[in-house]
């Protein structure tokens, strides 16, 4: 019976932790959303472009040539983005 109620008393406190991480990183991910918003608008008020990252040529060229799958990898690379980003901005350069 004690082992019972500890196993329960577990369960119970790991349940708690998670659901309140999960409530603390959809908080911080609102922010975050929020604060991107507001980086735009600034930067489209002041007429400020973000700087291409060095290294997006080697990606035209590789979706040029149809090689898709490696164009994805350097783009990801060079941006640090995830992988769905990555496939959307590669196809986007295939499309124009």
């Amino acid at each position: 019976m004690n082992t019972l109620f500890l196993l329960l008393a577990l369960l119970g406190t790991a349940a708690w932790i998670t659901s309140t991480a999960t409530l603390r990183m959809k908080a911080l991910e609102r922010r975050s959303e929020r604060l991107e918003r507001r980086l735009g608008l600034l930067l489209d008020h002041f007429g400020i472009e973000e700087p291409e990252p060095a290294g997006l040529d080697e990606v035209r060229a590789l979706a040029r040539d149809g090689r898709t799958v490696d164009a994805i990898r350097v783009y990801r690379r060079v941006t640090g983005a995830g992988l769905a980003e990555a496939k959307q901005a590669v196809e986007a350069l295939t499309d124009v």
